[in-house]
């Protein structure tokens, strides 16, 4: 299929508009990153001269030609899915970073062929217009969530870009912190924990501490934000924040089941008594916060993210067992809608 011409003629609504934003507002054309990326590649013309700027203001009356590039076939490698909804809390022609929703698996696996954040990515930018670095199936991931953990995450619109990040992640620059509530009571203010991490001999969905030689290293800290009494039915919980110098599988998960205080409502690590976990059947744990200087403009990306409805109401049913919030507690809970 040749490259397809579309002319456009700026009326009242497009007045005083950016170039981008009206592209991609216009029927057939594609999303907004897409539209500056067809500007950055001189495939757009206004009044017969080609547009050097995504940002150029609008004139009632200009003229606009734009050149489409031939398409990929609807599925690519992986079948876009338009109807799983991206809650965007930054985007520009690079990278985005979103609010993932809990049960949202970040990329195909058996069970999920398309129904996945890959999917709703390749909808979102056009599957030549995410980063491929991870393999064709996980297009724009730059590092993942497991499906019930909800919260913040980064995706990447090219491969420059998707490099930059995951070198971020390896120089331990890149700063994710997660918000979970365990089990019992965790003394210490603030803590670290240091192990290997491998998949268990014995359960292949699982992660295991061990000190294999093939064990990959995991550095998780913690501090803690508030703490709850103990009942007839439980050890009390605890609400920590973590802090991730390591992306490993389950690492959190695994590491405080390692120290003996389980994330609240995880299957998998975690006890199976409802009571104990307090009505929830996916695990405690949300991507709060990410702060990363981006690895294109050098503008300080930093964001936070309330805790979501389920998550907020656990917290609320042990309001009248709290034993008080600590310093950090004080400061980090508001923000979490807490």
């Amino acid at each position: 299929m040749p490259d397809r011409l579309v002319g456009l003629l700026v009326g009242p609504e497009g007045d005083g508009v950016r170039i981008d934003a009206f592209l991609s507002a216009q029927d057939g054309m594609p999303s907004r990153s897409a539209c500056a990326r067809l500007v950055e590649e001189g495939r757009v013309t206004l009044n017969a001269t080609p547009v050097s700027s995504k940002s150029e203001r609008l004139c009632l009356g200009d003229r606009l030609q734009v050149t489409l590039p031939e398409e990929e076939p609807a599925t690519g490698v992986l079948a876009p899915n338009p109807y799983i909804p991206l809650d965007i809390r930054f985007e520009d022609q690079y990278l985005m970073v979103l609010s993932k929703q809990a049960g949202l698996v970040c990329h195909p696996s058996p069970g999920h062929v398309d129904d996945t954040l890959a999917n709703a990515l390749v909808a979102h930018c056009g599957y030549s217009h995410l980063g491929r670095l991870q393999g064709d199936d996980r297009p724009g991931i730059v590092h993942r969530l497991d499906m019930d953990t909800s919260g913040l995450m980064v995706a990447a619109k090219d491969d420059e870009t998707q490099k930059a990040l995951q070198d971020l992640i390896r120089l331990r620059v890149l700063d994710r912190r997660y918000v979970t509530l365990v089990q019992g009571y965790v003394a210490p203010d603030k803590g670290t924990i240091e192990s290997g991490i491998a998949r268990s001999t014995r359960d292949r969905l699982r992660m295991m501490v061990t000190d294999d030689p093939g064990a990959r290293e995991a550095i998780t800290t913690f501090t803690t934000l508030e703490r709850f009494e103990a009942g007839r039915r439980d050890d009390g919980y605890t609400l920590l924040e973590c802090h991730l110098y390591t992306g490993r599988t389950h690492q959190i998960r695994v590491h405080m089941r390692h120290i003996g205080h389980c994330v609240v409502g995880d299957p998998l690590y975690g006890r199976g008594d409802l009571r104990q976990n307090l009505g929830l059947t996916r695990q405690f744990l949300h991507s709060w916060h990410i702060r990363f200087d981006h690895p294109v403009t050098g503008e300080t990306i930093e964001l936070a993210d309330e805790l979501p409805e389920d998550l907020r109401s656990v917290l609320e049913s042990l309001k009248d067992t709290s034993m008080g919030r600590t310093e950090a507690g004080e400061r980090i809970c508001p923000q979490l809608g807490v």
